[in-house]
């Protein structure tokens, strides 16, 4: 890096828009989305999407509801030109969708172009030339006239084919991008944008789109925010073209540079699935559709099986959506953290209570899962920084076990006191595994075989077959109830020097295969409380199993 003072770098100019209007909007409705996955966001991987992989994706893309999805740049190559041949040729376009395809300013590529749309119900010819200062110096060696030149001269030709396509019942949009918009004069954007629309002459029922990329994100989201409302302000017959935003990611931003240009006027966003692209990505639509949602927007897009969604597009693109990527990350609805495990519980608990058209309001959780198609199985993950909530969470929703509040403590060190042993994060397989080996099958010194009870004058009579340290035994005992009755056995034989402390029980599964689950919690002179665990079908059986578990854990 250079040294200061940096002279490599400058930042780039500020608009001049002292009354902007955007910072006091909002954004309230979702705009028109074109999905640039199968184009946009193909051309930027290392093997692009076969043809079957493209028909998959666009099957995709049309069932979460896109109504424009640019497919490919037909005159660049042959598998593009005959997979949109496929796609009019065998029907696969519904009514509702519109197809785009995207051309440079050169009359045998709109022509080939052109061909390659020939049947189709509606298409959009997606005209781009490059218009910073930056590309006209280097790339083309142009001024600002022969950019102009060159872009009304591939919306002649545009215009002239749509035409004799719309004559064969096709109905042709015209977009054009001033690429690198990011980086061109606002100004001169303006002026060659009217120059295209002065050549296709839009109307309201027949808008041109005007699509203004940030092709390389070169400022921060308020700047591009100015530019847009800017050139909303600025441009003709603003009622007769949609303005569309493409945002690039290189600083990061883009998700927040396509929010603020919506509150800036845009009517129309392109983007790609988690964001795929060239070089940092594009737009990921995923999120700020989702985004809306959160908001109470209806973002017209369905990801309900986001999941779903994730594993087609890994498929389809051999990339892979990062654990953290918003919404449809592995761990993004996750908790390690023992304060957040115990949040989003005591949320969730209470948010079950409530009715379905109830207000969403979980800590640590901005969505529903359940509504992304995603299950809560990876909510709470236990590793060394756990708390004692997650750990019974985990019990509880996979399991079934619905611990006393006050064994949380005790069975949540236990757990992290293994995670940290291991070094790793602790499977719900796992974690269930040590509630086993340390609650239901520590059976050392006494195990518990069967029982019986009796009422007698006085109380309740228990007779139990047992294992004490290895030997068969049959004790009986005589109390208040079977468990005082069972406490009194074990004393006579032994064991059993304890405080009683509490008592819970609860069902565990449904119908005619539901066992009962018991857990008993004693105190040993001098010691802290203990907590014992026992299961079994016979509701008696499983107390006097958890009074057991609790001496065995107790060394009582």
């Amino acid at each position: 890096m250079q040294k200061p003072p940096i002279t490599k770098y400058q930042p780039f100019p500020r608009v001049d828009l002292p009354d902007r209007q955007w910072p006091d909007r909002v954004i309230d409705q979702a705009p028109i989305w074109c999905s640039v996955d199968l184009r946009d966001g193909n051309q930027a991987l290392p093997v692009p999407m076969s043809v079957e992989e493209k028909l998959e994706m666009f099957e995709m893309l049309v069932q979460i509801g896109f109504k424009q999805i640019e497919v490919g740049f037909p005159s660049a190559s042959q598998i593009e030109f005959d997979f949109m041949r496929r796609l009019i040729e065998e029907g696969r376009i519904p009514d509702d969708v519109t197809i785009q395809t995207l051309v440079q300013s050169r009359e045998d590529l709109i022509n080939r172009t052109f061909e390659s749309i020939r049947g189709a119900k509606s298409a959009i010819v997606h005209l781009y030339n490059s218009t910073s200062p930056l590309q006209r110096r280097v790339v083309f060696q142009n001024d600002q006239a022969a950019t102009v030149a060159l872009a009304v001269k591939g919306a002649e030709l545009i215009r002239q084919r749509a035409n004799e396509f719309e004559a064969e019942g096709t109905r042709v949009m015209m977009e054009y991008s001033p690429e690198s918009f990011s980086q061109t004069e606002t100004a001169f954007a303006v002026e060659i944008c009217e120059a295209v629309m002065d050549v296709w002459q839009p109307t309201v029922e027949n808008k041109l789109i005007l699509n203004l990329p940030a092709t390389v994100e070169v400022y921060t989201p308020n700047i591009h925010a100015d530019q847009i409302e800017w050139f909303g302000r600025k441009v003709k017959n603003r009622d007769k073209v949609l303005i569309s935003l493409h945002t690039h990611n290189d600083r990061g931003t883009g998700i927040a540079a396509t929010e603020l240009g919506l509150m800036a006027g845009a009517d129309r966003v392109e983007g790609t699935l988690f964001g795929n692209g060239e070089r940092t990505g594009n737009l990921d639509i995923v999120t700020v559709a989702l985004n809306m949602y959160t908001q109470g927007v209806d973002p017209g897009l369905d990801f309900s099986g986001l999941n779903e969604v994730r594993d087609i597009y890994e498929r389809t693109t051999r990339m892979e959506v990062h654990p953290r990527s918003p919404y449809g990350g592995d761990l993004v609805f996750t908790a390690f953290s023992g304060s957040h495990q115990d949040a989003i519980n005591k949320g969730l608990k209470i948010q079950k209570e409530q009715p379905d058209d109830a207000l969403y309001e979980v800590p640590y959780l901005p969505v529903d899962p359940a509504d992304l198609g995603r299950n809560y199985r990876a909510i709470i993950r236990i590793n060394s920084q756990s708390g004692k909530g997650g750990v019974a969470w985990i019990l509880e929703q996979e399991f079934g076990y619905q611990l006393p509040k006050a064994m949380h403590r005790e069975i949540g060190q236990m757990v992290n006191r293994v995670a940290d042993k291991e070094g790793k994060e602790l499977s719900p397989d796992r974690i269930h595994e040590l509630f086993l080996n340390e609650y239901l099958e520590n059976k050392e010194p006494v195990e518990v075989i069967s029982a019986e009870s009796d009422t007698i004058e006085g109380g309740v009579r228990v007779t139990a077959d047992v294992v004490i340290s290895g030997e068969a035994k049959q004790i009986v005992g005589v109390g208040n109830g079977p468990i005082d009755a069972f406490v009194h056995a074990l004393r006579e034989a032994g064991h059993g020097h304890f405080e009683f402390m509490s008592y819970s029980e609860h069902s565990l599964g449904r119908g005619a295969k539901a066992t009962a689950a018991c857990y008993i919690e004693v105190k040993t002179s001098g010691k802290a409380s203990v907590y014992g665990a026992g299961v079994d079908t016979s509701i008696e059986l499983a107390s006097l199993k958890a009074v057991a578990s609790a001496v065995n854990r107790a060394g009582a």
